[in-house]
């Protein structure tokens, strides 16, 4: 049996929406600028496709959501075009993020640093989240920007975007969030959020591949992202991405269609699924499941590296990930479970299972059955394992749930 339970990497394209993307690859192919019939046949399936996204994210018409290749690029958009907006001219020169953001938000970062920018890294709790009133504190006169993301890509955490909003609005500075791992899986209202950014990204709930969108609050400057045209309002210039923009559209309608699903059915699989593997002695996950995504199990298996697991899983035919990287010499812990206060022989143990609304029950049996084989022969030829004290095994992260 294949098992795919990589979810929160990427997902299926649902038929549906693939379906709904064909026509404009063969049929309906002219470029949507030009002025003859070709090109404006486009036209109505993009003005859908908006539609689509602008009701299920909450957003009004007089806001700006603005179809980019990828999260990851309105990622680097909002953090640079702050920097050039707010930072450059000396007005201000602080931004506040997280220790556990998307690597296209803390590389941004980094390379901000270089140019002279003050970044503020705030470290999670044991429920792998920041809390608003920590942003407040950090929060200064020279703050440009805070970004922190909804939902955390490894442990499905879901963070308190409203309340973090409420205060970055108290205090008068924008706020980004990389909405990337909530679209599709939870309930997503920007207005009722109060964000001023939100990106987020097609392939993550059911939709294709390179192409994703970024959310602007109504009356927010934001420094153009591409020049060379007045595509997407002169914000991003460049030859529109029909079929992309018409399969997000068909997805983002789909996720919010599904959404009590996610909530209902896909967390009672995930329920069953992690309830399963913490029957194991020395097995722990991370964060309170009422407040992760309904989808995700980040777990650690007490001497069992990550990348073993993964390698045993995938000959059994399931896909699943580890956050930990296999360099050609060095093994890194996995950072996420580093911030919530794992030790450092259980931060090299993470593995994340995400379902999808596509995730069947006997996939989640037959994944039980294999994870436990799995976790049993790897301990059995693990020294470190075998000769591991007793008082470390019991020994659980402080952000961990013991199984």
């Amino acid at each position: 049996m294949k098992v795919y339970l990589d979810n929160n990497a990427t997902t299926m394209v649902d038929p549906e929406v693939k379906a709904a993307m064909d026509p404009y690859f063969t049929e309906i192919y002219g470029n949507p600028n030009s002025l003859h019939d070709f090109g404006t046949a486009c036209h109505p399936a993009l003005r859908k496709a908006m539609d689509h996204m602008y009701e299920a994210l909450g957003a009004r018409d007089e806001d700006d959501i603005v179809v980019t290749s990828c999260a990851t690029e309105s990622n680097n958009w909002v953090l640079k075009g702050i920097y050039f907006d707010l930072i450059k001219n000396g007005e201000k020169d602080h931004i506040i993020t997280t220790e556990v953001e998307h690597p296209s938000i803390t590389a941004v970062c980094r390379w901000l640093e270089e140019q002279g920018v003050h970044v503020t890294y705030l470290p999670v709790n044991q429920d792998g989240i920041v809390e608003a009133h920590t942003v407040r504190d950090f929060i200064t006169d020279k703050t440009a920007l805070v970004s922190i993301m909804w939902a955390n890509n490894e442990t499905g955490a879901i963070f308190p975007i409203e309340q973090i909003a409420e205060v970055c609005k108290e205090k008068g500075v924008l706020f980004h969030t990389d909405g990337v791992q909530a679209v599709g899986k939870i309930p997503v209202d920007v207005i009722k959020a109060g964000v001023d950014f939100m990106s987020f990204s097609a392939h993550k709930f059911h939709g294709p591949k390179g192409v994703g969108g970024l959310y602007i609050r109504n009356g927010h400057p934001l420094t153009s992202l591409l020049h060379g045209g007045e595509h997407m309002g002169g914000r991003r210039s460049g030859t529109l991405n029909v079929p992309g923009i018409v399969g997000m559209g068909k997805a983002m309608e789909l996720a919010t269609y599904y959404l009590k699903f996610e909530e209902e059915n896909v967390r009672r699989l995930r329920d069953k699924l992690e309830d399963a593997i913490l029957e194991l002695p020395d097995i722990y996950s991370v964060g309170p499941r009422e407040n992760r995504t309904p989808n995700t199990i980040l777990v650690s298996v007490r001497g069992v590296e990550g990348e073993a697991m993964l390698w045993d899983l995938n000959r059994a035919g399931i896909a699943a990930s580890t956050g930990s990287a296999c360099a050609s010499e060095d093994l890194e812990a996995n950072p996420i479970m580093t911030a919530v206060g794992a030790d450092s022989e259980l931060a090299h143990t993470a593995v994340r299972l995400s379902l999808s609304r596509f995730t069947t029950e006997d996939e989640v049996d037959y994944t039980i059955e294999q994870f436990k084989k799995a976790v049993e022969r790897l301990r059995s030829i693990s020294s470190s394992y075998a000769y591991m004290p007793e008082s470390m095994k019991d020994k659980q992260g402080e952000g961990a749930t013991h199984g």
